[in-house]
């Protein structure tokens, strides 16, 4: 029988390696949540309880078994067209306003888990084109990023089952945007694909390689990280973004007290942040 017990300094050993390696703050008494993640790599790995495989992940040369217990850690649920909001604003204000520029629309989703963020991004771009034609001269080019390897894959497979479908997205949108396959599911149609780009990135690492971006969104991600992570995160971001660009986070999270880089624009919903000049 597999023994799904961790001892309370084992958790604390635990909680500091994730946060170290990825950033993400467990709270205290959150066993549970490292058991429902990390049970099935016991079977996996042929390790006999939850204590043996978090003490090898920890341990520098297992470096499999430590990356495949860092994504499941990191991975988390998402829907198309998440809070509305940012995507209505985005057809009505931001893409009028930045297809002046000229050149292509650069937007950065950043922590992009399954995908939904990104092509609901390539979705929006593509209606408004569809009501404006010439609305966008230079286009639009979408970087996505995550720290999960497993999760990359999902995204440039493009490939989603009923129960990720159902979630924000209408029907419409299913008939305009998606091929239906053999086996139930449904894919991204190529003219959505072809709008994004993934790669791998930790959100504590350097963002030079990525460039400069328009509009970034990093919804939902930064209330997994202690404050100095936080900070170290916003400072990154205004130096990635072209001069008045924007910052979308999630509707619950603030940088209060983190920067002064940023002015907040309150919108009737929502709010977004833009880089002071």
């Amino acid at each position: 029988m597999q023994d799904k017990s961790l001892a309370e300094t084992e958790y604390n050993q635990f909680r500091l390696f994730l946060e170290q390696h990825s950033g993400i703050v467990l709270g205290e008494n959150k066993q549970y949540l490292v058991r429902s993640r990390l049970a099935p790599l016991m079977g996996k790995y042929g390790l006999p309880s939850l204590s043996e495989v978090v003490k090898q992940s920890m341990r520098p040369t297992e470096r499999q078994l430590r990356a495949e217990v860092i994504d499941a850690m990191t991975t988390n649920e998402t829907l198309w067209f998440r809070d509305k909001y940012p995507f209505d604003l985005m057809a009505t204000q931001l893409l009028p306003q930045f297809a002046k520029l000229g050149r292509p629309l650069k937007i950065w989703s950043a922590a992009c888990s399954s995908g939904q963020e990104p092509y609901s991004l390539a979705m929006t771009s593509l209606e408004y084109q569809q009501r404006k034609p010439g609305g966008l001269p230079g286009g639009v080019s979408i970087q996505a990023t995550d720290l999960s390897p497993s999760m990359l894959e999902r995204c440039k497979n493009a490939e989603y089952d009923g129960l990720a479908l159902a979630r924000g997205l209408s029907e419409e949108r299913k008939r305009q945007f998606f091929d239906a396959l053999p086996n139930g599911n449904m894919r991204l149609k190529e003219n959505v694909r072809r709008l994004v780009s993934f790669r791998a990135h930790n959100l504590l690492e350097s963002y030079t390689l990525l460039g400069k971006f328009d509009i970034i969104f990093c919804r939902n991600v930064l209330i997994y990280f202690a404050p100095e992570a936080k900070a170290k995160i916003l400072r990154q971001f205004a130096a990635a973004l072209n001069p008045k660009g924007i910052l979308f986070l999630g509707a619950s999270e603030s940088i209060a007290g983190l920067t002064d880089e940023f002015d907040m624009i309150r919108c009737n919903p929502g709010i977004y942040y833009q880089k002071k000049t």
